[in-house]
């Protein structure tokens, strides 16, 4: 089961026992991924590393950990990112694109759809009662989460520290994310400098990591044919992310007759894709801010109920962008469901051509790191931080779902409660898959709803 080291030649060079994932299987995972990425990044990471790591072993967790740990100083939805950079590994642009584009599609046209039947008939309850069932389920997927990237990544009690300190940093002081990870950073490199000790792992410890590395297609010892700075690549990339971006522009100018409109809104949402920095949450209330107070767009309960369909629907929960593109364009030319879709294609891809930019410019930049001992030590601080973010993160949302009012213990959902200990019990001590528990909650759900 081990992988030879690579030569020159630029190819990932395996021993007959671990083989290349086929296209054809990457492309149907990605697909599934797109209709079953509920639950935010956390959730969403999950899944990736149940499947990638954990059962295919298409990528070792160290560089899972490499890929995860650039998404998150990026702006943009971290766990759509990371897709791409992990389709990028696999099969180079055309698996970065299939599974970027692909985490985003089933959702942009499921949130379509909402969209419009929420417009025509008003409030949705049922939306809410059929994903009611994947709430509990997605918390037992953080917590397997936070298990399995807590176990690979914590490999000293510096480590532990560091994930301890950031998760009393973002929940008791509520510390942004950003500002998280630049501190991690700070303190890794000043602490490797004057207390390089605290790095150090026992030997019998990197020992099991390294013979960890052998059993993964891509692993530790790989080196991906495309990494590395190339200026002609760099020049091309941008130029396309252009054309991308200024066509539909273009044919805004030339075809209606409200250019401002469409102006504004693709010069907004290209500015929101730039400062999401720490995940959705962080950029939606500057978004709502703006689309109701100053363009009125929408209303701001229509923004909660947007919020609403987001959490609800698979995909990055910066989607919720897509819904404040349509409702901009449906409440701007007078309930025209038409100007509504046109509103929210236009702001999805404004919302995500920079995030393929960015993983397609500084992915392979970033893989040519991994030797650098300085970074590579950097970045494990980095993980060991968003261990401690993945725990917040757990926390908080156990509390959303299992007080749904208020945090008493006289309003427990002792329902939700139960769901919870069965989904964990179900993947984690029987191994149930995944993607199969998934559609058991939902339906879980929709009995509960009927019954109830």
């Amino acid at each position: 089961m081990k992988a030879q080291n690579l030569n020159t030649s630029k190819e990932i060079n395996t021993s007959t026992e671990i083989k290349k994932p086929s296209f054809k299987e990457a492309f149907w995972f990605w697909l599934k991924l797109g209709f079953i990425s509920f639950g935010g990044p956390a959730g969403q990471i999950a899944i990736m590393h149940e499947f990638l790591v954990e059962k295919k072993k298409w990528i070792s967790d160290s560089r899972f950990l490499h890929a995860l740990n650039f998404t998150m100083i990026l702006p943009g939805p971290e766990a759509q990112q990371l897709a791409t950079y992990t389709g990028w590994m696999l099969h180079g642009t055309k698996g970065g694109l299939v599974a970027g584009v692909f985490f985003i599609l089933p959702s942009m046209f499921i949130l379509l759809g909402l969209s419009a039947l929420y417009v025509t008939f008003g409030n949705i309850p049922w939306v809410y009662a059929m994903f009611a069932g994947l709430k509990p389920a997605v918390i037992a997927i953080v917590i397997l989460a936070l298990i399995k990237i807590g176990k690979k990544s914590l490999h000293t009690v510096f480590h532990f520290m560091i994930a301890g300190a950031a998760f009393v940093c973002i929940f008791f002081f509520n510390i942004p994310f950003p500002i998280l990870i630049i501190g991690a950073l700070i303190l890794a490199f000043v602490s490797r400098k004057f207390a390089p000790k605290l790095f150090s792992q026992t030997a019998a410890a990197k020992q099991h990591l390294a013979k960890d590395e052998e059993n993964y297609y891509i692993n530790d010892n790989s080196v991906l044919p495309d990494s590395g700075f190339k200026l002609g690549r760099l020049g091309k990339q941008v130029f396309s992310a252009f054309c991308i971006w200024v066509v539909p522009l273009g044919l805004f100018y030339l075809l209606t007759n409200d250019f401002a409109f469409w102006n504004k809104l693709s010069m907004f949402f290209t500015k929101a894709a730039f400062v999401t920095f720490g995940g959705a949450y962080a950029v939606l209330p500057y978004v709502a801010q703006v689309s109701v107070e100053k363009l009125n767009w929408l209303t701001e309960l229509q923004m909660i109920d947007g919020l609403a369909l987001g959490e609800t629907t698979p995909g990055p929960l910066v989607m919720v962008l897509v819904f404040v593109g349509f409702m901009a364009g449906y409440n701007h030319f007078e309930g025209s469901l038409l100007m509504g879709s046109i509103g929210l294609f236009a702001t999805t891809l404004y919302t995500f051509v920079p995030c393929f930019l960015f993983i397609f410019v500084g992915a392979p930049i970033i893989e040519r790191t991994r030797d650098n001992e300085k970074i590579k030590q950097a970045l494990s601080i980095v993980t060991a931080a968003v261990v401690g973010v993945i725990l917040n993160l757990t926390i908080y949302l156990g509390k959303a779902v299992i007080f749904p009012r208020e945090l008493n213990l006289a309003q427990i959902d002792f329902i939700t409660l139960g769901w919870i200990a069965v989904s964990f019990a179900a993947m984690y001590r029987f191994k149930v898959n995944m993607l199969i528990w998934i559609v058991v909650s939902a339906l879980f759900g929709l009995a509960h709803h009927l019954v109830m």
